[in-house]
């Protein structure tokens, strides 16, 4: 198998590019548990933290806020603990997330 294209996905987003999801049990119930917003929610939200113009974000980290949808400055420091916001880009995603 050859990979041609790495995208990183949101859950919702994975959930359209796996076939028989109903049949696969696990899968089913990891998605239910852990899928906080639907397909188009976690696309317009994906976009609209995009749409920030924020050179630090890499696509990585925008999947994982838009997954884990933190709550708090300190949860969405963890999950961009490598790149250092500063306060006013930490409230301008936080502002983004608490709208879903």
């Amino acid at each position: 198998m050859q990979v041609l294209n790495k995208t990183p996905l949101t859950i919702g987003e994975t959930v359209t590019y796996i076939p028989n999801l109903d049949e696969r049990k696990v899968l089913n119930d990891y998605f239910k548990k852990f899928g906080k917003l639907s397909v188009e929610k976690a696309k317009k939200l994906r976009a609209e933290i995009k749409a920030l113009n924020n050179i630090k974000l890499k696509e990585e980290h925008i999947v994982k806020i838009v997954d884990v949808m933190p709550a708090d400055t300190e949860a969405l420091n963890v999950i961009c603990s490598d790149i250092g916001l500063t306060e006013e880009e930490a409230k301008a995603i936080l502002d983004i997330v608490k709208a879903y």
